[in-house]
């Protein structure tokens, strides 16, 4: 957006009224050479971060209100810094109105772990730049901002977020691994263009659907092996198989049978194009984020090799295996979807009744076998953002809350978390 390239030039400016500074250190402009590893102008809302409180976006940024009853904070998805050395934080901020004894927070919380206080103030204006400590070379980091005021006249007021590095990490293995572009809107298309070969895997009878320019920005992209369900092919998902794929996962799909040796192949052929330098996806795959999934019969065979160590994640839509016996396998958090006037919830729920892994299950209203994967479509790929594209906001926003944001959808359940 133009108001950041704009004001890259000023970012380095530490306001008056800093109270607190964590181990990071003001610095100034970023680097020329610098790379962009993480934006967030809430040009379309929040974006890629979650807010708890009082908090509204605009063309000014994203603004927290004080109250009486609980404090505002934004928080960012989980950005990746894989490959990355020289992380720089950079962002503007305005406060008004805070009175003595009330102040923000701007934080950062690497792996996870507890926020580590960038400033904290009463007053601020302007923008602001924090070189990160090299410890956070190559892992992962969260920002969040925070409030601390008791009227709604009270605000932050927060805008252009950034976050660059200097270079490469000390493994930065084929590529860079960032993140995926973060999305406002699981139930839009994704920032990436499709490409489709319908003649791919290890007999040329697959589809492979990918993010035409795969590679771009030095992401890394996560992989996705669809199975069919039974009398129908990767042509009847095609714009399931597009979706999922414009949100930068690598999507292979073929025919599939109860037995699901195939995905195991397929994986194994996608590990080679992965390797070879006439591929698309030469050195543009993230082996280690992989998910087998299908609807009905290709849920069954998603059982079947539930245990290959390659997985992160299993989905199984529509298709509760006939014995119980289908968890047996399963050694990752998997996810279940079913159909209110679906003939096969019974036997999903009995197999919800036997997992011993992580699981999330929803039995969508008015949803039949048929329109089950479609119904649940978003699901899906808010799934695998959270499972493989590593947004770990989604785990309480998207799935385990009561307020989950497909809860109204139909009849949720999970366990084992």
């Amino acid at each position: 957006m133009s108001r950041i390239s704009g004001r890259l030039r000023l970012f380095g400016a530490l306001a008056a009224g800093v109270l607190a500074m964590g181990v990071a250190g003001a610095v100034t402009t970023p680097a020329s050479a610098a790379t962009a590893v993480f934006r967030e102008d809430f040009s379309n809302g929040l974006g890629s971060f979650t807010s708890s409180g009082s908090v509204t976006t605009g063309s000014y940024g994203a603004r927290l209100s004080g109250s009486l009853l609980s404090d505002p904070s934004i928080t960012s998805t989980t950005i990746s810094l894989s490959g990355y050395s020289g992380v720089t934080v950079s962002y503007t901020r305005s406060t008004s109105g805070l009175d003595l004894g009330e102040s923000f927070t701007a934080a950062y919380s690497v792996d996870g772990g507890s926020f580590v206080t960038l400033e904290s103030a009463r007053q601020a204006g302007g923008p602001v730049s924090f070189r990160l400590p090299s410890s956070v070379d190559g892992r992962s980091v969260r920002l969040r901002f925070s409030l601390d005021a008791n009227s709604p006249l009270e605000s932050l007021t927060v805008d252009d977020v950034l976050v660059t590095a200097d270079g490469g990490g000390s493994d930065p293995g084929p590529g860079p691994g960032g993140p995926l572009p973060p999305v406002s809107d699981v139930t839009k298309p994704g920032p990436y263009a499709v490409a489709i070969d319908r003649s791919a895997g290890p007999r040329r009878n697959g589809w492979l659907v990918y993010p035409m320019n795969a590679g771009q920005y030095g992401v890394d992209h996560p992989i996705f092996v669809w199975g069919p369900g039974a009398g129908s092919t990767p042509a009847d998902y095609e714009d399931m198989l597009r979706q999922w794929a414009s949100h930068g996962f690598v999507v292979y799909s073929e025919v599939s049978s109860s037995d699901g040796t195939y995905m195991v192949n397929a994986l194994n052929w996608l590990q080679a194009q992965n390797s070879n330098p006439a591929s698309p996806l030469h050195q543009n795959l993230d082996l280690s984020e992989v998910a087998f999934g299908g609807h009905s019969r290709g849920s069954l065979g998603t059982f079947d090799v539930a245990d290959e160590p390659r997985l992160s994640t299993t989905i199984h839509v529509a298709g509760g295996s006939f014995d119980g016996n289908g968890p047996n396998k399963l050694r990752k958090p998997t996810l279940y979807i079913g159909g209110d006037s679906d003939f096969a919830t019974s036997n999903m729920e009995r197999d919800y009744r036997n997992t011993r892994v992580p699981v999330w299950f929803n039995i969508l209203n008015n949803t039949d076998h048929i329109y089950a994967t479609r119904n649940g479509q978003h699901i899906i790929t808010a799934w695998l953002r959270w499972h493989l594209g590593d947004e770990e906001f989604r785990r309480t926003s998207d799935f385990l809350s009561p307020t989950c944001t497909f809860c109204s959808l139909g009849r949720v359940q999970y366990k084992n978390w």
